[in-house]
């Protein structure tokens, strides 16, 4: 490794669930990736911490095998060694105040002297979010969690934020008790897709689209985060959570405050995170009555993957054989501001539908036809942006064009950029900027309280008259499907359609 300026302060990185499957799927191949292009710190070391009592050997053994394993074309074996001499591990009851929290104290004064490496701490808990406050406050009752001087104290959180306004607000009361806003970083790795990030600069740095991006040229906005798995090992989980609350108070309301905000006054954290707060906080609360009428709910029943038959939702693993848990859910969202006054956003998400596909859709208005009505052209091609998330990056233009010959025709053209053809394949977890970006203590692509409170205060009414009036039609759409007809229902009485992958 050479050394480089755009490395990250010296630091230890402290993951509570180190022996979980995120671990060893997203965390430790995103501190490979970050490594191999030098901007993870040379001083730079990682803390386990998990249930299971393991010595910092075994842990060392693991994360070797790991690595190898999720690393594409498997890694570099210097590197490889380089981790594991900077890999220690400890294990034991999070509730125990001093014996655990002691171990990793003493186990943190060894590892910054044998490594030379300043008291910068920040802690990844990959845990479940009932023990978020717990953790953190035994944290800094054994003396961990203060920040003093030049050194640095972080706390890095994984979704679910909560489960409703009323136990988020309490979540980040409790934690504020503990430490203070700075020092918390609420993650959604949705924002760590390169093309979430381009969205701002595809926006605010081409004078192109600036200019029309807004209720006088665009028609509405579709998002869409589509999945063709089901709920697979996450049944327990899921059951009690459901699609509404799984994605769209954190990836999908993320996605709609960088395509909705206003320019920032600059890149720093709080000034985007000011707009994009204003941007939920203009989103018009759901009546009763609106969510009838703009919502709807979903769940997979048996059908047809490619050429596999799967089961339904009903019969997966850990699920009810009864249950009314929603895999689908769809809205519609009116931001009541000057810019997007009467553009609607419909926003969707489900399990089992026919592609893996995520996706932000502008439609713009259709020009008049006037020009052309006594042409061979019956209708003009609308035109469209759609910026496509995954699995395949990039943004498609879509217009028309005259079809060559000697009558006036047109046809639909797209303009494509993927981030493939054009940068070269960069291996990925997600993961990579959002750790960097806590290392360096930028958080502008982590969610604030406010930000993470206003989600739920979108999606709370839409939960309390699911919860009050519960589904009779489950499963209501088959798997290897676009979801249920009330959605398609949903647009088309707007006289809209949603736009699907195959489209």
């Amino acid at each position: 490794m050479s050394e480089s300026t755009k490395t990250a302060d010296p630091c230890v990185m402290v993951i509570f669930g180190a022996t979980g499957d995120l671990t060893k799927r997203k965390l430790l191949p995103a501190l490979y990736n970050l490594a191999k292009d030098d901007f993870l710190p040379h001083k730079f070391a990682i803390v386990g911490v998990g249930r299971q009592e393991l010595s910092s050997e075994e842990f060392k053994a693991q994360v070797v095998s790991h690595l190898k394993e999720f690393i594409p074309n498997g890694p570099d074996e210097k590197l490889l060694r380089w981790f594991e001499e900077r890999t220690y591990y400890t294990g034991g009851d999070f509730d125990d105040d001093k014996k655990l929290f002691g171990d990793i104290r003493a186990l943190l004064g060894d590892v910054t002297a044998a490594h030379q490496i300043p008291d910068n701490y920040f802690f990844y808990l990959a845990t479940p979010p009932n023990l978020f406050a717990n953790v953190t406050q035994k944290i800094v009752k054994n003396g961990l969690g203060k920040e003093d001087g030049e050194h640095w104290r972080r706390f890095i959180y994984e979704k679910p934020f909560g489960r409703d306004l009323a136990s988020a607000q309490k979540l980040n009361a409790d934690l504020l008790k503990s430490i203070k806003e700075r020092q918390i970083y609420r993650i959604d790795h949705y924002l760590g897709k390169e093309t979430v990030q381009n969205i701002l600069v595809f926006r605010f740095g081409n004078s192109i689209f600036e200019p029309i991006w807004n209720r006088n040229f665009i028609d509405h906005v579709q998002i869409t985060v589509a999945e063709k798995l089901g709920v697979e090992q996450r049944g327990g989980y899921y059951d009690s959570a459901g699609a509404l609350r799984d994605m769209i108070p954190n990836h999908i309301l993320q996605l709609v405050t960088l395509t909705a905000m206003e320019p920032p006054v600059s890149f720093e954290a709080n000034s985007v995170r000011d707009e994009q707060a204003k941007i939920l906080q203009a989103i018009q609360p759901f009546s009763p009555e609106d969510v009838l009428k703009k919502a709807v709910r979903g769940q997979y029943g048996e059908g047809k993957i490619g050429d596999e038959q799967v089961a339904g939702y009903r019969s997966e693993d850990k699920i009810a054989p009864k249950s009314n848990t929603e895999t689908y859910a769809a809205l519609k969202l009116s931001i009541d501001n000057w810019r997007w006054a009467d553009v609607p956003f419909y926003v969707r998400t489900g399990k089992r539908m026919a592609t893996k596909h995520s996706s932000i859709v502008i439609q713009f208005k259709r020009a008049p036809f006037m020009l052309f009505r006594d042409t061979s052209i019956e209708k003009l091609t609308t035109n469209r942006i759609v910026i496509h998330i995954q699995p395949d990056e990039g943004i498609t233009l879509h217009f028309g064009a005259k079809i060559p010959g000697p009558i006036v025709n047109m046809g639909a053209v797209d303009m494509d950029f993927d981030y493939l053809d054009h940068f070269g394949e960069q291996v990925s977890t997600g993961y990579e900027r959002l750790l960097y970006d806590c290392m360096i203590g930028d958080a502008t692509l982590f969610q604030r309280a406010d930000m993470v409170e206003a989600g739920w205060r979108i999606v709370d009414p839409v939960l309390d008259v699911w919860r009050a009036l519960p589904a009779r039609d489950f499963p209501n759409y088959a798997s290897g499907t676009w979801g249920p007809r009330e959605a398609d229902a949903m647009l088309e009485n707007d006289g809209r359609a949603w736009k699907n992958m195959a489209d």
